[in-house]
């Protein structure tokens, strides 16, 4: 771990992906209550360390991503969260392909505790204040009614659907936006 977080919260500190992460981002999602909503999210360590590279990559490339989010003064990463550049390949007419889209993972034995609210809280004003505003997306698998909760509570407004094709039955996910 760096010396200091990027960010830090009331309770949370907020780091950028380091290769040391790989472990805790397993154990993060190792849980399937904790995949439940998360579509083509899978377990297990290639898996995972393809969202490390993705996550340090959207660092790279933009300046912004996912963070490993810890208790204060704690070493083992309790949440995924932050803003990122992905490429759904979902289409134009989704309008979630090339743009900044926020996330949010949280273990199953910090549920209900105001994890993501809180540091999402955070990253959109940091966001904000360092990108600017602008439209930001995210989706959510129909159904999360906990993370539709925190989509609202940040702003997220519903403007349509997809389903996930490479699912076997499909999944539908809600696309929600955050307009500046």
């Amino acid at each position: 771990m760096n010396a200091q977080s990027f960010l830090s919260t009331e309770r949370f500190d907020l780091w950028q992906p380091q290769a040391a992460d790989l472990p805790d981002m397993c154990r993060l999602l190792e849980d399937e209550e904790t995949r439940r909503f998360l579509g083509l999210v899978r377990a297990g360590e290639p898996q995972q360390f393809d969202r490390l590279l993705r996550s340090a990559g959207s660092w790279a490339l933009y300046g912004y991503g996912l963070f490993a989010v810890r208790e204060r003064g704690r070493p083992e990463i309790i949440a995924s969260c932050g803003i990122f550049h992905s490429w759904r390949g979902f289409g134009a007419e989704a309008g979630i392909d090339n743009v900044p889209e926020a996330g949010w993972i949280v273990r199953r034995d910090w549920w209900r505790r105001g994890v993501a609210l809180e540091v999402m809280r955070a990253v959109l004003s940091w966001f904000d204040e360092a990108h600017g505003p602008t439209r930001i997306t995210c989706m959510i698998e129909e159904g999360n009614v906990g993370s539709d909760r925190v989509a609202r509570h940040l702003g997220f407004e519903r403007y349509g659907t997809h389903d996930l094709a490479d699912e076997t039955p499909p999944v539908r996910v809600n696309l929600l936006h955050r307009q500046p």
